[in-house]
C-alpha cells in the first residue's frame, strides 16, 4: 500500500506500507548539498548535518543517542551533492519514538556555540582522512577537472579553511534558505500504520514549519575538461577519467546503466577482463554512473602501479575506444540487463532502500515511485537502445582526467 500527501505549506509525505515485515525505515529529505553552496559556504551542509546531532531544547547529544539505543533502533545522515537526509530504522512498534527523535533534532536543535566548534574538529579529521584515501581524493579531483570549481565540482566536506569559519548565524542563515517546507520530503516505508503515522506527521513536522518557500537553487556552469593531478608520496598511482553521462530522469538511464555494467560494473565486465585479468595492470578497476537532476557522468577508476600507471590509463583509454567503435554482443547485452533487473529486485527487500528510493523520486521529480512501471520500462531496453546511448556516451577522448601519486603530471588522452 502507497501513500501519498502534499500539505498546505508545500511538505510532502510518501509512506510505503510493506506487508511482512517487521521494521520501519524514515528519513527526512532536503533537496540541498554541495551543490547549492557557494565557494565561501562550501561544506556548509555537510557541517549542519553533523551538528543537529550535538543537542536540542529537551536533549542533549548524549541523550539523543541514549533514546534511540533504548528503543533498538538506528539513526544516522549523509549529505551529498544535491541531498541532505536524516533517517532512522526501527521496529514498527518504535515508529512514533524514531520520528519523535528526527522532529526534535530537525526543529529544536540548538547549534550551541561550545558543540559547533568541537564539531568542526571532527569535521576536519574527516576532511584529512579524505585526503589520506587516495581513491575518495581521487574521485574528488575528477569532480573539478570535470564539471569545474562550481556545483557539482564542489566536495561534499568543504575545505577546512571554510569550516574553521562557520558560525551558528550561518548554520540558521544557511537553514532559511532551503530547510524549508516546499523542499522537503519525509518518507517512510515498512511496518507502518498509515493513518496513524500521517497524524504524527502533521503534528510533529507539517505544523511545525516557519519557513515554507525556499531559495531558487544553484545555476550550474560546466567549464571545459581539465587534466588535474595532485602529487602524493603514495604507493600506487590512482587514475580517473569522466565523460558524459545522463541525468536521472532522461529516458536513456536504463540502457545507460546497462552498458556502463558492461563496460566496468563487474567482474565479467570490458575493463575488469582487460586491465586486471589479462594484462595485470590494476587490483581495482571499475566504472560508474552519477546521475544528477541537471545533469549526470560517467566515471573510471583504477588504481595501478606508478611505473606502469602511463601504460595503464592508455589501455583504460584503448578499451573505452574499442567500446564505443564496435559496440556490445546480444550475450553481453542479456548478462547487464539481468544484472539490472536483480539489483533493482534485491533493493526492494529492504525498508532502507525503499524509503531512499520513494523519498529520492518525490523530492527531486516530483513522482511517486512506481516499482512496476520502473521494471516494465527496463525489460522494454533494446540492445539497439544500449548502443544508441554507447554511440552518445562513452567519449573517452573528450574526458576529464585525474591523477593522484608519486608523479608530478597528469595522465593525458591521446
Amino acid at each position: 500500500m502507497r501513500f501519498y500527501k502534499k500539505y498546505d505549506n508545500g511538505l510532502r509525505l510518501v509512506i510505503n506500507k510493506m506487508e511482512g515485515f517487521l521494521s520501519a525505515s524514515a528519513g527526512v529529505l532536503i533537496k540541498t548539498g554541495s551543490c547549492n553552496e557557494s565557494a565561501m559556504e562550501n561544506g556548509i551542509s555537510h557541517f549542519i548535518e553533523h551538528v543537529m546531532f550535538k543537542g536540542t531544547k529537551k536533549r542533549t547529544a548524549f541523550e539523543i543517542s541514549d533514546h534511540i539505543d533504548r528503543i533498538g533502533a538506528q539513526i544516522n545522515a549523509f549529505t551529498s551533492k544535491e541531498l541532505t537526509c536524516y533517517y532512522t530504522k526501527s521496529t514498527g512498534e518504535h515508529l512514533e519514538n524514531s520520528l519523535e527523535i528526527l522532529s526534535d533534532i530537525f526543529f529544536d536543535s540548538v547549534f550551541d556555540k561550545e558543540e559547533l566548534e568541537k564539531e568542526k574538529g571532527v569535521i576536519i579529521e574527516e576532511i584529512n582522512m579524505s585526503e589520506d584515501t587516495p581513491e575518495e581524493l581521487c574521485l574528488d579531483i575528477l569532480a573539478k577537472s570535470y564539471f569545474g570549481d562550481n556545483c557539482y565540482g564542489q566536495t561534499i566536506l568543504g575545505p577546512a579553511k571554510n569550516i574553521r569559519k562557520f558560525t551558528r548565524d550561518d548554520v540558521l542563515n544557511y537553514m532559511d534558505k532551503y530547510y524549508t517546507a516546499d523542499n522537503v520530503v519525509i518518507s517512510i516505508a515498512g511496518d507502518v500504520d498509515v493513518e496513524k503515522t500521517e497524524k504524527f506527521i502533521e503534528e510533529h513536522f507539517a505544523s511545525r514549519f516557519t519557513r515554507k518557500k525556499s531559495c531558487a537553487q544553484a545555476k550550474m556552469k560546466i567549464d571545459k575538461p581539465k587534466n588535474l593531478y595532485r602529487c602524493k608520496k603514495i604507493e600506487q598511482s590512482h587514475i580517473c577519467f569522466a565523460m558524459k553521462g545522463f541525468k536521472m530522469d532522461d529516458d536513456k538511464i536504463d540502457a545507460f546503466n546497462i552498458a556502463n555494467f558492461i563496460l566496468g560494473g563487474g567482474m565479467s565486465s570490458r575493463l575488469f577482463q582487460k586491465i586486471r585479468e589479462e594484462l595485470g595492470l590494476a587490483y581495482s578497476v571499475y566504472s560508474y554512473g552519477s546521475q544528477y537532476k541537471t545533469d549526470g557522468v560517467l566515471d573510471i577508476y583504477a588504481g595501478v602501479n606508478t611505473v606502469q600507471r602511463d601504460l595503464a590509463a592508455q589501455a583504460i583509454i584503448d578499451e573505452v575506444r574499442r567500446f564505443k567503435k564496435f559496440g556490445i554482443t546480444e550475450q553481453e547485452f542479456l548478462r547487464g540487463k539481468e544484472q539490472m533487473k536483480s539489483a533493482f529486485i534485491l533493493g526492494r527487500e529492504s525498508t532502507a532502500s525503499q524509503m531512499m528510493l520513494s523519498g529520492k523520486c518525490m523530492i527531486f521529480l516530483n513522482s511517486e515511485y512506481d516499482v512496476k512501471e520502473r521494471l516494465s520500462r527496463l525489460e522494454k531496453v533494446t540492445v539497439n537502445d544500449v548502443l544508441g546511448v554507447i554511440d552518445l556516451s562513452f567519449d573517452i577522448d573528450n574526458a576529464a582526467t585525474a591523477t593522484v601519486g608519486s608523479k608530478r603530471s597528469a595522465i593525458k588522452i591521446k
